[in-house]
């Protein structure tokens, strides 16, 4: 099977169930609690081998993606992670490997909730789309000038070129910021309090009107450059068109219709986090922070207050688990009617950019996810996304054959982006090798939780 990534055949190795792998957690991976936490300060390690407990369900044939996910974790020394994996719309695989806490050992459920990180952003996508089959919007529209409350901090000017910026080049990471440039707003949120002299950390919305002031990086629609900050500005836009706090609208007219309750906006620091949300484990020999939260005096490991998670609502804050993100995926597509979005959204979720961005290329950004057509565009391509914060790795894939998988970890390796690609290879490698289950559907079993704060 081609992974998500590649158009390679790929030729799996066999794969050994790896039921009684040890993980053994680094010392570097306990981190203390902030100042302010209601955490034990010193958070256990586990210094002899331990199995790793598995939980949930899978129907007959699929103990490939358990020996994937196992192998994984011990040679990324992963503490926890989750495994959803659909066939046609059908849950097969509802897992958790691992550990939730180290402190307590808990385990990983299959329902519990850690960050989405970027696999935030389709959740934004799809909110804008449905302000578009209302007719409240339209993709190509100027995109500031239906914010025009956001002006320039004083002193500032604003890049004459915002003016040119559409909905759909925020959309496709075309709109002209390049953090390879001029670096990522999104995580500098002290430094823009200050800039703009209000409250720290920095708002969502205040990051923006700083950002008025700032110059671009390029011409809108010369190229792509992956830009969190684009997707703040269509946070700020959901809002403003529907009327409603983001996370409200989201909720109703996106994760609500697909049946995906267990949703939520996350939050930075340990005792202010949902009590079914996993524990996150900086990587081995990672450095402390000052916290961006004035109040919290003492440094940080960074999934602990070195950034400002509730500002980062439209593009990487919320947490779900595995199975939801899944079902979402799955009424997204329609592989679980009814569908989320009409023909022609999905048609323009999965189009490729004006020229001249991804000319000639096998791959590209839509709205929110990766497209690769393999059968063609929209339902005919695979989708996916990752995504990365410290602490976090979120990967999920649509494949055009059938298959639909998501996989979370607590813990951000210092080679996560090797993670991620061995994790794409092999698993879509395991479930081209097995037999798809001809019946059976675990999504009752996990049903659909009531919204949950």
């Amino acid at each position: 099977m081609p992974s998500a990534r590649s158009t390679v055949s790929l030729h799996a190795a066999p794969f050994r169930l790896l039921l009684a792998l040890a993980l053994v957690a680094v010392s570097a991976h306990a981190q203390p609690a902030p100042s302010n936490s209601s955490a034990p300060a010193t958070p256990a390690t586990l210094t002899a081998p331990v199995a790793p407990p598995i939980t949930g369900a899978a129907l007959a044939g699929l103990t490939g993606a358990d020996a994937v996910m196992l192998g994984l974790m011990e040679k990324f020394a992963v503490p926890g992670a989750q495994l959803a994996v659909a066939r046609h719309g059908r849950l097969v695989l509802a897992r958790g490997y691992g550990f939730a806490d180290l402190d307590t050992r808990a385990p990983v459920t299959p329902t519990a909730r850690f960050r989405l990180a970027s696999l935030s952003k389709l959740l934004t996508a799809v909110a804008v789309l449905k302000l578009v089959e209302d007719g409240k919007l339209t993709l190509d529209a100027p995109a500031f000038a239906l914010l025009p409350e956001f002006a320039p901090p004083p002193g500032t000017t604003a890049d004459p070129r915002l003016a040119a910026i559409t909905v759909r080049q925020l959309l496709q990471h075309t709109a002209g910021w390049d953090r390879a440039a001029s670096g990522d707003p999104m995580f500098k949120p002290r430094d823009i309090a200050a800039a703009t002299q209000t409250p720290a950390p920095a708002s969502a919305a205040a990051i923006l009107r700083y950002m008025m002031g700032r110059p671009l990086d390029f011409d809108p629609g010369a190229k792509y450059a992956y830009s969190n900050f684009g997707y703040n500005v269509l946070g700020r836009l959901v809002e403003k068109i529907s009327g409603q706090p983001y996370a409200d609208f989201v909720q109703a007219r996106v994760l609500a219709p697909a049946g995906a309750g267990g949703f939520a906006l996350g939050r930075s620091l340990w005792p202010d986090r949902a009590a079914d949300e996993v524990r996150y484990y900086d990587e081995p020999g990672a450095r402390r922070f000052p916290a961006v939260f004035p109040g919290v005096r003492e440094p940080v490991a960074a999934p602990d207050g070195g950034f400002h998670l509730e500002a980062m609502d439209a593009h990487g804050a919320w947490i779900a688990n595995a199975i939801d993100y899944v079902r979402l995926v799955c009424a997204l597509d329609g592989s679980r009617p009814p569908a989320l979005l009409a023909a022609a959204s999905i048609a323009e979720l999965t189009a490729r950019p004006a020229p001249p961005v991804a000319v000639g290329a096998a791959a590209y950004y839509g709205f929110g996810i990766n497209i690769r057509p393999v059968r063609g565009a929209g339902l005919g391509a695979n989708w996916w996304h990752g995504g990365s914060l410290p602490g976090t790795i979120t990967y999920q894939v649509r494949l055009a054959n059938g298959w639909t998988w998501a996989a979370f970890f607590n813990t951000r390796p210092q080679e996560s982006n090797a993670l991620t690609g061995e994790l794409d290879r092999a698993m879509n490698a395991a479930l081209a090798a097995a037999t798809p289950p001809a019946e059976g559907d675990l999504f009752p079993r996990f049903a659909a939780s009531a919204v949950r704060q």
